[in-house]
């Protein structure tokens, strides 16, 4: 496995989660970092990203102010910390990686899309009363 998402489950209306992304058999220091969700009968959307060039990041608007996208080079993960959760933020969340030279800043002006070459397996968010 070369990307691991965790952190999911289950939440009430205003809670918290904060979601990880564990990289493995590469150095994420190299690459921007994105998280992605699915919703039942919806498409995957972007929502949120960080670029590793200039630490730069982009959020979705349903999540601005809610939603924190970090990493940590060190331990080789990369974050979403998660507040204020919603019932419409229920999905299951990916995470993936892609390295761009010599900057991705791109990937944050396209609203993190991108060609990814590693994609973590999914996360499940759960959002309920």
């Amino acid at each position: 496995v070369q990307l691991q998402a965790s952190g999911g489950g289950l939440v009430h209306p205003g809670g918290s989660l904060r979601l990880s992304c564990a990289a493995s058999e590469f150095t994420m220091d190299w690459y921007a970092i994105a998280w992605f969700r699915q919703a039942p009968g919806k498409e995957r959307e972007g929502v949120s990203c960080i670029s590793r060039s200039d630490g730069s990041t982009y959020y979705t608007d349903s999540v601005k102010g809610r939603f924190t996208i970090s990493r940590d080079n060190a331990k080789n993960t990369g974050y979403l910390q998660m507040n204020r959760l919603k019932p419409e933020d229920t999905a299951v969340y990916y995470c993936a990686a892609v390295m761009i030279l010599p900057s991705d800043r791109k990937v944050v002006a396209n609203h993190c899309g991108s060609q990814y070459d590693y994609w973590g397996q999914g996360t499940l968010v759960t959002v309920s009363s």
